[in-house]
């Protein structure tokens, strides 16, 4: 047939050969996958990725760009957060783009440039950044930003030749986790500036083939590419020993980092009768929380369970300090996140622009009987 020829067509077979190796490869032993609850979890991050890849990626255009939102309450893949609406939209060195948007109630807004993320790829780094303390902000919450072209000396963001993408983010810290919202109001708008563009071409089969394999490339980068277990580089800011945080620090320009954060994250490791206490303070900053994700860096239930804490969430001891327990049920007390009965749990936490010290928060594995004696 005549249509076996077409671009469109062969991409369509490269989307499901990709399928097929993640089948074999990303779902089996050599990723740590064995048990039926394992493949589950794994397939469900991957049509999540396939989610993303198709809104975000399919019809991409940094001509006429538009901002969409990256990940929701189902839609999660590279550590989304409970308290935080993300967007993003394409953009090219070659323009020069005005932003528009709102702070919308945000504790903490910001804008940076993705660097190597052309084509769906996974960024290779941050190349620049500017929040809501260095861009001006109007009394009801409005801002304009223009990114690439000559300097200016406010409200603009430079986009380097390898510059590919502009995601924005939108911290809160409410007693319900915001991200849980299914109609957020952000308003933010993207358009091109000091030419007139030609309106977009209708979809072709070249068109159609080249989304396609953006969406391949978004998939491929976030799964097969990120290397086995075990095989890939951490940051500094991961503990190596499970049930243990190491010193927050912040993530200089790693791809899809904030650079206004500072981060630490240990693997929690617990049998059906342990829980993990964690005892520490709040620092000084404009955002914090504590996030659970699994092994695919997805956040867990946050639309129906206690699966983070910010501060406005976290009940205080009578000195100031906080006690929190990651546990399989409720345990009585304040500040229980749930594992969702996981005995592997990733738990991360944030600290946007920190001010002064940051205490490492303490954790102990303890029996879930011996809870409340502590």
């Amino acid at each position: 047939m005549a249509d076996e020829q077409s671009e469109s067509r062969k991409a369509f077979h490269e989307l499901l050969d990709l399928f097929r190796a993640l089948d074999q490869q990303y779902l089996g032993p050599d990723w740590l996958i064995s048990s039926p609850s394992d493949v589950g979890e794994g397939v469900r991050a991957v049509m999540h990725l396939l989610q993303g890849g198709l809104v975000s990626y399919f019809d991409d255009d940094s001509d006429h760009p538009i901002f969409r939102r990256i990940v929701s309450s189902t839609r999660k893949f590279t550590g989304d957060n409970a308290d935080t609406l993300y967007y993003d939209a394409p953009v090219s060195p070659e323009r020069v783009y005005r932003i528009r948007g709102n702070t919308a109630g945000a504790c903490y807004v910001s804008l940076t440039v993705e660097a190597g993320a052309r084509d769906g790829r996974f960024g290779s780094r941050t190349a620049g950044a500017i929040n809501d303390t260095e861009f001006t902000v109007t009394a009801d919450g409005t801002f304009e930003i223009v990114v690439g072209g000559p300097e200016r000396s406010k409200d603009w963001l430079a986009l380097p030749p390898d510059a590919a993408r502009i995601t924005t983010r939108h911290y809160y810290e409410e007693e319900r986790a915001r991200a849980a919202d299914t109609t957020p109001c952000v308003p933010l708008s993207i358009e091109v500036v000091g030419e007139t563009l030609p309106a977009p071409e209708s979809y072709t089969d070249a068109s159609v083939a080249a989304g396609i394999r953006r969406v391949i490339n978004f998939v491929e980068t976030r799964t097969l590419g990120m290397g086995r277990p075990g095989t890939r580089e951490q940051p500094a800011f991961v503990s190596k020993v499970p049930n243990q945080f190491v010193p927050p620090v912040k993530p200089g320009d790693f791809a899809l980092a904030a650079v206004d954060a500072a981060y630490s994250m240990a693997m929690v490791v617990l049998g059906p009768e342990e829980a993990l206490v964690i005892r520490g303070r709040w620092p000084k900053c404009r955002f914090a929380n504590l996030s659970l994700w699994n092994r695919h860096m997805q956040t867990f239930d946050y639309a129906h369970r206690r699966v983070s804490l910010n501060r406005k969430q976290t009940v205080l001891e009578k000195d100031g300090s906080f006690r929190m327990v990651i546990a399989h049920r409720d345990p009585g007390l304040p500040n229980w996140l749930d594992t969702e009965g996981r005995g592997f749990v990733m738990a991360f936490w944030r600290f946007m622009l920190p001010d002064g010290e940051i205490v490492t928060p303490m954790a102990e594995v303890l029996p879930f009987s011996e809870i409340l004696k502590r």
